[in-house]
């Protein structure tokens, strides 16, 4: 009978202890940025970008109704990867652009 040797665990592993203190520090950060964020949002760069199918959901239309849309140039669009992508401040522009009064 032949016996073979195996070492399965032959490395070292850095341990890092958090104490209280330190889960307490990254609280008060926390909290502190999301104050200045709500208390800033002009600060904040953040573009929400929707992919066609959210733009037909959120307007309830047809894949048509959203191809008429961006060929006639009532919804500005950007092609990446063979996806289409809408700026939400667009589709919330022309809403307002063509508003029954």
């Amino acid at each position: 009978m032949l016996f073979h040797k195996t070492t399965y665990f032959n490395q070292t592993m850095a341990v890092e202890i958090i104490t209280k203190e330190d889960l307490l520090q990254f609280k008060h950060d926390l909290l502190t940025e999301l104050k200045n964020v709500i208390s800033n949002p002009a600060n904040t760069t953040t573009t929400k970008y929707l992919q066609s199918y959210e733009v037909r959901k959120l307007l309830n239309i047809s894949p048509g109704t959203l191809q008429h849309l961006r060929v006639s140039g009532k919804l500005p669009y950007t092609k990446l990867g063979g996806k289409m992508f809408y700026d939400y401040q667009d589709i919330k522009k022309m809403l307002e652009k063509d508003k029954v009064k």
